[in-house]
């Protein structure tokens, strides 16, 4: 069993190309070709195999840095390096496992939107159903923790029922409303997510970082009929509530209370007052079946478009729920793997705990973590934002066993006091985790298996994974399609080979219904035959392995909160003397990328814009997260494609230069704002 190395420039004797399975041809340059997948070999002596191609002059087009020079004979070749363990099981006695008879991942093909998919085959129906489920099933276990505040399953549960009463009886929410959330995590976001489901009406789980009018976008594009905000939302909108009333025709906003506010605002009122004076009935919540089938809306979350104004994803029961499974499984995999059965999953004397320190806004929050410790009977452990030293605190005081988030919260935890403690997992998802973080946290928590995923808003989070073994010895790779989803790699139309990179292309039943009231964005995002194209530029191996190499999209992803850097050029774009603005992203091992920006400055006014005011400008009209970090003023045009468009390739590699000098000579600005 082999896996192939990176790009790489490798200058060693021939003996030590033993594992070398040499190509026949060098490809001109122009054609549609791995070269990441392949190393430069230098020989030093001339082999006797006869397949080596001839010199590089076989690419005559080609860039020396893609092919390099060499003073004997060069050739390009796969070099195929033994792993690191060998595993017990192989993938397909791994697969047949896993979705045996009677198991959660047991599969069945039914007709679905048109086409046969695979589906699991022991979803629940609907998110209510899933809810009661857990709630009868761990009714006195632990659901929430935050600060000093402590739920059980039932406690929640109770709570969300009344929550639920006052939805309809108060606010007149019924089946298919929309009720928009709007806040740091705290407990009242899950009971308000919960007591929605148990109407069947959708929650809207809205980006609380972002600035006013984006806000104000989405709450109003989605006609929410309740709105419920934290008081750092309540004050930013106090401005435009008339108008989002009057958009939405929403029957209440209300605030909650679980941070620092006693405060009032116009239009508002006290979600836990309005709660707690509630005395009517509530036995209607949990006798009438809104008769929820699978295909009913569920949820709508937000993703950045290229317009610079956030798209709804409209998922349904099912999409949603599907994600329970696909969360479990590269975990499962990775044991069956090592030849260990088929877990039990019998409930653990002492309970176990999840930290959520991800935005309960985004899919790894809401749609992974905190679902998965519901179906699992696991503690969640809340925390508004991402401190370190409060999730080591944590950890330790709730027997958290399992944590993670966005690589840089991976990271923060492996130079904490946190380090030696034991873990059953550390999950990377959000953005691209550094190939060197995946040693580094496996040295510092030996006991936790390592878990990769890959997904977006639009498939409801995961649809690829991997942990353990698989993962730490292809720490480049983002793992394997779930057992219900397919994996295409597609270039110019067309479904490219293992090893070639391409678009990737996703199908499965967690793939989104659509973007909210956008058609138009719906058919340019998935095909007539149900492929999502994801924008992300990648390819598969021989095995199935997805490894994620660029964006098409031009979206810059920091510390897993996705940037459209069209909202940040629009911010720059405000200073009049701006000719023209790029936004790039610029490497950094804890949150992935950051923001930078390129500018040409009009010619009546070069030399008399900083860097300083321009990044005192994106203060203004950016959340925090999307300022940019570095800004290179340029008193030259940018450079164009024939069709107009900037060429950010260029620069790119011109921020990222200027960025690697600013770091060297100490000038970097660095954040190191919480998460």
């Amino acid at each position: 069993m082999f896996s192939c190395s990176p790009l790489s420039v490798l200058n060693l004797p021939y003996e030590a190309y033993k594992d070398v399975a040499l190509i026949m041809s060098v490809p001109r340059k122009g054609t549609n070709y791995s070269i990441d997948r392949f190393v430069t070999v230098e020989l030093t002596q001339k082999p006797r195999n006869s397949l080596l191609p001839r010199k590089c002059e076989s690419w005559p087009n080609a860039d020396r840095d893609s092919v390099g020079e060499s003073r004997g004979v060069t050739a390009v070749a796969f070099v195929s390096q033994p792993m690191s363990w060998s595993p017990v099981r192989t993938l397909e006695q791994t697969e047949a496992i896993l979705c045996a008879p009677g198991h959660i991942h047991e599969v069945e093909t039914i007709f679905l939107n048109g086409r046969l998919q695979r589906v699991y085959k022991h979803l629940p129906p609907s998110l209510r159903s899933f809810w009661l489920s857990a709630v009868e099933k761990y009714t006195n276990k632990t659901c929430i923790v935050f600060e000093n505040q402590r739920f059980t399953f039932n406690e929640v549960h109770q709570r969300a029922v009344k929550v639920a009463a006052v939805f309809r009886h108060v606010y007149g929410i019924t089946k298919g409303d929309r009720v928009g959330i709007c806040s740091r995590n705290c407990p009242d976001y899950l009971v308000s997510f919960w007591a929605s489901h148990l109407l069947g009406a959708v929650p809207v789980l809205t980006n609380a970082w972002l600035p006013l009018e984006p806000l104000r976008f989405c709450l109003s594009h989605t006609d929410c009929r309740v709105i419920i905000l934290d008081p750092e939302r309540a004050a930013r909108l106090a401005p435009a509530i008339p108008d989002i009333i009057r958009e939405t025709a929403a029957a209440g906003i209300l605030v909650l209370d679980a941070f620092e506010g006693s405060r009032r605002w116009k239009g508002m009122d006290s979600f836990s007052a309005v709660v707690g004076q509630y005395c009517g009935d509530v036995a209607d919540i949990l006798f009438e079946d809104p008769q929820i089938v699978p295909e009913d809306n569920a949820v709508i979350m937000f993703t950045s478009g290229t317009t610079g104004l956030p798209k709804g994803v409209l998922s349904t029961q099912r999409q949603f729920l599907t994600n329970v499974p696909n969360v479990m499984a590269g975990a499962i995999r990775a044991s069956l793997r090592k030849g260990e059965p088929y877990p039990d999953f019998k409930e653990e004397i002492a309970q176990k705990g999840i930290l959520i320190a991800v935005p309960l806004f985004h899919v790894t929050g809401t749609t992974s973590f905190a679902m998965m410790a519901t179906a699992t009977g696991m503690k969640i452990v809340l925390t508004p934002k991402w401190v370190v030293e409060d999730a080591v605190r944590l950890i330790k005081q709730e027997n958290v066993r399992v944590a993670g988030g966005v690589p840089a919260m991976v990271s923060d935890l492996t130079e904490s006091s946190l380090v030696g403690h034991s873990l059953d997992g550390l999950l990377f998802g959000g953005s691209p985790a550094p190939d060197t973080l995946v040693p580094r946290a496996q040295k510092a928590f030996s006991t936790a298996v390592m878990i990769q995923a890959y997904g977006l808003t639009e498939t409801n989070s995961v649809s690829v994974s991997f942990a353990g073994e698989d993962y730490t010895a292809r720490p480049n790779s983002t793992g394997r399609a779930s057992p219900v989803n397919e994996i295409k790699v597609v270039h110019e139309g067309t479904c490219v080979p293992h090893n070639h990179v391409g678009e990737v292309w996703l199908r499965g039943p967690n793939v989104m219904k659509g973007y909210w009231r956008d058609p138009e964005a719906t058919a340019k995002a998935i095909t007539a035959d149900g492929w999502l194209k994801t924008g992300d530029l990648g390819y598969l191996d021989e095995e199935g392995f997805l490894y994620i190499k660029d964006r098409l999209k031009d979206i810059i992803i920091r510390g897993g909160e996705n940037i459209d850097s069209v909202s940040v050029e629009n911010a720059l774009y405000k200073d009049p003397r701006v000719l023209e603005a790029a936004a790039v992203g610029v490497p950094d091992e804890r949150l992935g990328e950051l923001v930078a920006a390129v500018v040409s400055i009009k010619p009546a006014f070069q030399g008399s814009v900083t860097e300083t005011a321009l990044i005192a400008l994106a203060r203004k009209h950016l959340p925090r997260f999307a300022v940019p970090v570095m800004i290179v003023v340029l008193d030259r045009p940018l450079e164009h494609t024939p069709s107009g468009k900037v060429v950010k390739g260029e620069l790119r590699q011109l921020a990222r230069r200027q960025w690697e000098f600013r770091r060297r000579d100490g000038t970097a600005r660095e954040p190191r704002a919480n998460l």
